[in-house]
């Protein structure tokens, strides 16, 4: 037995005597294999109100504070499902999705250990970096040498959503700016290949001089084989996907103004091969506080939860229509939920205790909804679901054994820490 085999069984062994029952969370699953290839997660960052989009209350007041929903509910293709008004086009699609009405976590309600939280399944640590769902979906699904990267962010970067000990082989391409790309990848104005090729071999010379005193897990080879995917994504079709002039006119004003045209490019990313796209709503904060919304950010969340609507029912009829939608999980997802109280300004607070995620796709076996919360929307008092719970069901539809042991150095590392694929959606 090798050192790493005995740590593992070691630490399993451990997890028996210390957890007890919660161990069997850990355990292969015996549910159906999933056939997905590709996941597209649309983020909601600030946090969504749950009871304004996804899990509608009786009707409050934002301005004489009653607490509740903000808008009337609708019903939807699912008998005795309902979603907020705001989300019609959503709601005649709901028998393809299942809204996950009991996730839950413990963190404190603070957007960046959510964040963290949400996408890495665990809370921060100062001995290891974890990776992000991404960066493990890359791992296992993606292959390092294609001319595509594995995993893709339509947003901002930050540390929650790399790679963690994984290196920076897993970590994502990042583009702002759909209609130029990821930054970097044109060549600089004016110059021709053979200087371009002359440049990149005084660069060679450079980092060779550099590797010859680095030791074999120096971050420095992991600069280097990213640099050398780099440039086979510059000078290879990859460019070719960010054109989205060569879509159909009428499909791209269906998708919307500029989150749908990014909901668009995750499809067409997915289409070439990424495995794992996120997608960041709102980055130019049209209510002024984005998802967060306290005080005056409640007057204007319609305009989200309606540029929602439109670019996600649109993105799912898309995938359908290219017989892409049974291979593809669209996922919605914010760092957290809000409470159905109003704070002093008319808006509403953060709350962790329960919200919704909505799954979609991924040939699961949806239902519209799943799980409940009191009148309060406050607690879980039906099917609760954990975030490494969410995370295990995403894993496991794309055929990822999210019992699997990764290693950080010698010290194993699982891929989902005590989750289990929801059962009901397979």
């Amino acid at each position: 037995m090798n050192r790493r085999h005995f740590l593992q069984r070691a630490s399993v062994a451990a997890g028996a005597g210390l957890a007890g029952p919660a161990l069997a969370a850990s355990q292969p699953s015996t549910l159906p294999a999933g056939k997905a290839e590709a996941c597209i997660l649309l983020w909601l960052g600030g946090g969504p109100a749950q009871v304004d989009t996804f899990d509608p209350k009786k009707l409050g007041d934002p301005k004489e504070r009653v607490a509740g929903s903000a808008y009337p509910a609708i019903d939807t293709a699912v008998p005795g499902v309902q979603v907020s008004e705001n989300l019609p086009e959503t709601a005649k699609r709901l028998d393809r999705m299942t809204i996950l009405r009991g996730t839950n976590h413990d963190v404190i309600d603070e957007h960046a250990a959510a964040v963290h939280f949400m996408h890495t399944g665990r809370p921060v640590s100062g001995t290891i970096r974890y990776p992000s769902i991404g960066s493990l979906v890359a791992h296992e699904k993606g292959d390092p040498d294609a001319e595509i990267p594995p995993y893709v962010l339509e947003g901002y970067p930050s540390v929650s959503r790399g790679a963690g000990f994984l290196g920076a082989a897993y970590g994502y391409l990042y583009l702002t700016d759909t209609r130029k790309g990821p930054e970097g990848f044109a060549p600089p104005p004016g110059t021709t290949h053979d200087q371009r090729q002359r440049r990149r071999e005084l660069l060679e010379l450079v980092r060779e001089a550099a590797r010859e005193g680095a030791s074999p897990n120096d971050p420095l080879r992991d600069y280097d084989a990213v640099m050398e995917r780099a440039d086979r994504l510059a000078n290879g079709r990859f460019r070719k996907v960010f054109d989205l002039a060569t879509e159909d006119a009428g499909l791209r004003e269906r998708y919307g103004g500029e989150f749908g045209q990014r909901c668009l490019l995750a499809r067409r990313l997915v289409e070439e091969g990424v495995r794992f796209v996120e997608v960041m709503h709102n980055l130019n904060f049209t209510n002024g506080t984005g998802w967060d919304t306290h005080n005056d950010g409640q007057v204007k969340q319609h305009l989200l939860i309606r540029e929602l609507d439109q670019a996600y029912a649109v993105l799912l009829d898309d995938l359908e229509e290219r017989g892409m939608l049974d291979k593809t999980i669209v996922t919605i997802a914010g760092e957290f939920g809000r409470p159905s109280a109003f704070d002093s300004g008319g808006g509403r607070g953060h709350q962790g205790s329960a919200f919704s995620v909505v799954l979609a796709g991924g040939g699961m076996n949806h239902r519209g909804a799943l799980g409940a919360t009191d009148e309060a929307s406050k607690e879980v008092v039906d099917r609760p679901v954990s975030v490494a719970d969410y995370h295990a069901t995403i894993h496991h539809a794309l055929g990822i054994d999210y019992t699997k042991y990764l290693y950080d150095g010698d010290r194993p590392v699982p891929i989902v820490d005590r989750g289990s694929a929801i059962a009901e959606l397979f």
